[in-house]
């Protein structure tokens, strides 16, 4: 009897075994293959966006390779089950009617998963915002850290992590894309000479944009836009000038240091609020 059953083992491994390893061997060849050649693949068919830079290129080819790699994966995975599955006789027709009858009464409950696929689908597609962005998504504003069909994950200042469901997205407003801006307000006394204040603005603005640390990723100098509003206490002046996405914050850090450094040398006095109090009657009375 041990050795009919043996025999059977062997004959059995022998017309099914080999099959079963091909087959694994071949999903796993597929599995590493995939993370191997999709980013090239990916990087020759992609279609370059007029004004895109190259760092904007890189964000979204590595999230099409991240989405389309996770769903290349879990392909792979159910077709090297299904095949060894019917390799060993198991009949996969009722396994592929469970899941049609099982993806009927999901379906009524995963109305909300299908809007978020749907919706990540549409992300992705348009390029509306990459790994590596910072965005503001579902009144959350970080660094785009995940994209996947399902959700968006972004880390904010303070380090929290928000999944955003895809579904959930009405408004995304990518702070990074093609090139950022300088956009800053500055406040000058009222008694300050303006054309003094303005030619020592532009002044700190140029040499900025030419500094060996800096002038990488200053597109154009921070220049004055114009006189943008006569405050409470003060005159405010505004700022623009366009610098490499996500570089905008450190620039305007850079900016207001000089800025200070500028005005103090130059005795153009920054207004805080003050208030004036009479008593009694009022002047001209």
């Amino acid at each position: 009897m041990f050795q009919l059953s043996w025999a059977a083992v062997v004959s059995w491994l022998v017309e099914h075994g080999i099959r079963i390893l091909i087959i694994l061997v071949v999903g796993i060849v597929l599995w590493f293959a995939l993370r191997k050649f999709l980013p090239l693949l990916i990087g020759r068919t992609m279609v370059t966006i007029r004004g895109e830079s190259k760092e904007g290129i890189k964000k979204r080819r590595d999230t099409l390779t991240g989405v389309l790699t996770g769903v290349g994966r879990i392909f792979i995975v159910v077709v090297v089950i299904l095949m060894v599955l019917s390799e060993v006789k198991i009949s996969i027709a009722p396994i592929l009617a469970g899941f049609g009858i099982a993806g009927i009464a999901v379906g009524f409950g995963a109305q909300y998963l299908i809007k978020d696929i749907i919706a990540g689908i549409f992300i992705i597609s348009e390029n509306q915002y990459r790994v590596g962005d910072v965005a503001r998504i579902a009144d959350v504003t970080g660094l785009v850290e995940e994209v996947h069909l399902r959700k968006t994950v972004l880390r904010d200042l303070d380090g929290i992590v928000h999944h955003v469901p895809n579904g959930e997205i009405r408004i995304a407003s990518n702070y990074t894309r093609h090139f950022a801006r300088v956009n800053l307000n500055v406040s000058v006394s009222y008694g300050t000479d303006l054309d003094h204040a303005i030619s020592v603005i532009n002044r700190v603005g140029q040499e900025l944009a030419v500094d060996e640390q800096w002038r990488k990723v200053i597109k154009t100098a921070p220049q004055v836009l114009r006189v943008n509003n006569l405050g409470d206490s003060g005159i405010e002046i505004k700022i623009l000038g366009e610098v490499k996405p996500i570089e905008q914050w450190a620039v305007m850090g850079e900016l207001r240091l000089r800025l200070k450094k500028a005005f103090d040398a130059e005795g153009i006095e920054i207004p805080w609020p003050h208030t004036k109090v009479y008593f009694g009657n009022a002047p001209g009375e």
